[in-house]
């Protein structure tokens, strides 16, 4: 792991660059998980070359933050990511659920901009239903179990899988993996989806009822250059669940629409 300093604190970050000449994209992870959860996408099978993944404020190996969730929490995710981005030279931003919310706030609320957005299983708002809120606060076990029920994070996966995505949770926390929920259920850009002016992919698991398909939708409808793909089989972490198709639904709009832009830059 690597690291850079801002704000007074740490981020960790894991870099791969590989033999790659490509966009480098940088990826943030979601609620209560940490870096690993692109473990099939900063590796040498990823979509795009280089790539690195950070640890989010007190996920991982990266300091905490004393903030509230809400607003103050996502500004100082959104700081974490622009100083890796930074630090990395990173061209594309792809974000998975609360990170999905980051890469939208920076894009909207910071000076760097990337040049691509993917958004996976995100929305413009991220609403957490009442039951699940009060268990994050008094039966932390009762959360954990429950995202991990079928077709919540996972639509059909392996146990070994599940069970790595359960250790995470558990070793991100009960404190921070609430704060990260609190702070997408009070996450909100449906009105300003007219304003990211950037290339945008939404990519939505087949099976996730966390943030269903209309998520998705309304980020490709509303944002100018959106689109939208869907990955079958899988559910809210689809890049683990499904990482073959993941990686190529994402290099294939890469492709097209960072070469776009090169061309629309060589014709002015």
């Amino acid at each position: 792991m690597e690291t850079v300093a801002h704000h007074g604190r740490t981020t960790a970050y894991r870099v791969s660059s590989g033999d790659g000449d490509g966009p480098v994209a940088l990826y943030v992870h979601g609620s209560g998980a940490t870096h690993r959860a692109w473990a099939n996408q900063y590796a040498p099978s990823g979509p795009t070359r280089p790539a690195a993944a950070l640890d989010l404020s007190g996920h991982g190996e990266s300091d905490d933050i004393d903030s509230p969730p809400g607003p103050e929490t996502l500004a100082a995710y959104a700081a974490d990511v622009v100083a890796v981005a930074r630090a990395v030279d990173a061209d594309v931003l792809v974000g998975n659920s609360l990170g999905g919310a980051v890469a939208q706030w920076v894009t909207l609320e910071t000076d760097w901009r990337p040049e691509a957005l993917v958004l996976v299983g995100t929305g413009p708002t991220l609403p957490v239903f009442d039951g699940l809120r009060d268990w994050l606060e008094t039966d932390f076990d009762r959360a954990v179990a429950f995202l991990h029920g079928r077709d919540r994070l996972f639509h059909d996966a392996d146990g070994e899988l599940a069970a790595r995505s359960r250790e995470e949770m558990r070793e991100t926390g009960q404190a921070v993996t609430r704060r990260d929920f609190l702070t997408s259920h009070q996450f909100d850009v449906a009105s300003r989806l007219g304003d990211v002016d950037v290339p945008t992919l939404a990519v939505c698991g087949e099976h996730d009822t966390l943030t269903p398909r209309s998520y998705h939708e309304r980020l490709a409808s509303e944002i100018p250059a959106g689109e939208f793909a869907v990955i079958p089989d899988a559910a809210h972490l689809a890049m683990l669940e499904q990482p073959a198709v993941f990686n190529e639904t994402v290099q294939d709009f890469l492709a097209a629409r960072l070469s776009e832009g090169e061309s629309g830059q060589s014709s002015q």
